[in-house]
């Protein structure tokens, strides 16, 4: 009889997105770290997808470059020679016929003590259970989120209509604020879109795992980690034990490879806490209108500024696809480079974002509410102005501004354009009024917390070993 093999390897099944690329890879390393074999099993869009995944392509590639330590496992593409035209359904179209090669992969390992899971990968529960391999979700956004998105079904199958024709109108989800309507994610908005039956297919499956690990602290979202498990989101079935392992972000080391980018040394030119940094993300990018009105705002502020602008999506719908670097002087009011020249700094598509968050002189954050930009704003102590675009961070806008605290709303950005005017108040009241110091103080609450979360004691670090147990991983 063959001997168990000692040292049985998690398989880390990632999306396709560099904001849940990123969350899986600081994961593993902290399987790594406890002497746990791992691999992030990625996969590869077929040809006939290469237009709306070739950014991922290339994301995934520089993780592994920067990863080596961290094994990355290519699935074959699979056949998919019509794709659907919609981009959100053949993203979940790519990652259904994926389960196939996940599961041959899984069966061609000695020995597989784990597979977590993508919440977009939720099919490939399948295969955990054909393999008789336990299965986890690791949830890359909010406990806020989560518990909102386990109640769904339920709310589905009691309610009618959809939140598409309830204007602002309050949902109430047990753990958290109350949302409204509008502020829920396209995905679910009408409950006749095929997209919407997905989802709220893949939410109801969430208590066929194991457990689910989220990418959060308990101290910042206690109530909806409460709800969670206390078992209220899930009315008429068990839910899985939830471990708060967050915030996993991007080490200072680990940011900090390679040669330091220029605006960290102009940042390093100005006062202490004067700064305030724009930037939407991956894959975010506001209007060519818009861009003119944050200039004015920004100008009209009189505060220092590091502004990160991408070029605008040809197609709103599109935003994921690859955009050539923006021309400055067609998208910037004319002259404001130049009238702004001592106390701005515009950068084109990219900025080391966790460095910058965490340098001495930035003091606010005008963010599009990415779950990982809320994590690395709340570790470094940032207060946030919240400017959310798509899929759900119009929800962790909410749990920002309502129920954490720490970070306030840009009005208009549901109706697709926020105001010079705007802007300007809001840079104003964050930067230098008696709320924005009221801000900054529970930012500094938060960013100690996140620092006790991860010591070696901490929670976060103790319900890490606790899934570790759980899952029969450690002693």
């Amino acid at each position: 009889m063959e001997a168990a093999n000692p040292n049985p390897t998690v398989v880390l099944h990632a999306c396709l997105g560099v904001g849940h690329l990123i969350p899986m890879v600081e994961l593993a390393k902290l399987f790594l770290g406890r002497g746990v074999p791992v691999v992030i099993a990625v996969p590869t869009p077929p040809a006939s997808t290469a237009d709306f995944f070739s950014s991922t392509a290339s994301a995934v590639a520089d993780l592994e470059a920067a990863n080596p330590s961290i094994a990355f496992h290519h699935l074959p593409p699979p056949d998919y020679p019509d794709p659907n035209p919609h981009p959100f359904l053949q993203m979940l179209d790519l990652l259904r016929l994926t389960v196939p090669s996940l599961l041959a992969f899984l069966r061609s390992l000695p020995s597989v003590a784990a597979l977590v899971l993508d919440l977009f990968c939720i099919d490939s529960l399948d295969a955990a259970a054909q393999t008789g391999v336990p299965a986890y979700i690791y949830y890359t956004s909010s406990a806020g989120d989560l518990a909102a998105f386990l109640h769904l079904p339920h709310h589905f199958a009691t309610t009618e209509g959809s939140f598409k024709d309830m204007g602002k109108a309050p949902l109430r989800f047990p753990g958290v604020p109350p949302i409204p309507a509008t502020d829920m994610p396209h995905t679910v908005m009408d409950r006749a879109d095929p997209i919407c039956t997905i989802r709220i297919g893949h939410y109801g499956r969430i208590p066929e795992a194991r457990g689910v690990l989220v990418n959060t602290y308990e101290w910042l979202e206690a109530r909806a980690v409460g709800a969670l498990r206390e078992g209220v989101c899930v009315p008429d079935r068990p839910t899985p034990p939830v471990y708060c392992i967050g915030p996993l972000i991007v080490s200072d080391s680990a940011a900090a490879q390679g040669e330091r980018h220029a605006c960290l040394s102009w940042l390093d030119a100005q006062p202490e806490r004067s700064v305030v940094f724009l930037c939407f993300g991956s894959m975010g990018a506001v209007s060519a209108a818009e861009l003119k009105e944050i200039a004015h705002g920004l100008e009209n502020s009189g505060h220092r500024f590091l502004w990160v602008v991408r070029t605008p999506p040809a197609d709103p719908a599109k935003f994921f696809l690859p955009r050539p670097e923006p021309d400055m002087d067609a998208l910037l009011p004319e002259g404001f480079t130049e009238r702004t020249r001592d106390r701005g700094m515009v950068l084109k598509m990219w900025a080391p974002q966790v460095e910058v968050l965490r340098h001495a002189a930035t003091r606010a954050f005008v963010t599009h509410c990415g779950w990982n930009s809320v994590l690395e704003a709340a570790s470094a102590g940032v207060p946030m102005l919240c400017w959310p675009q798509y899929a759900e961070q119009r929800l962790n806008k909410v749990f920002v501004v309502d129920e954490l605290k720490v970070g306030v709303v840009m009005e208009g950005y549901d109706e697709q354009l926020v105001k010079a005017g705007e802007v300007e108040k809001k840079v104003r009241l964050v930067m230098g009024s008696e709320e924005g110091e009221k801000l900054r103080e529970r930012l500094a609450l938060a960013k100690e917390k996140a620092a006790e979360a991860l010591a070696d004691s901490g929670p976060s670090r103790l319900a890490f070993a606790e899934f570790l147990k759980d899952s029969k991983l450690s002693t």
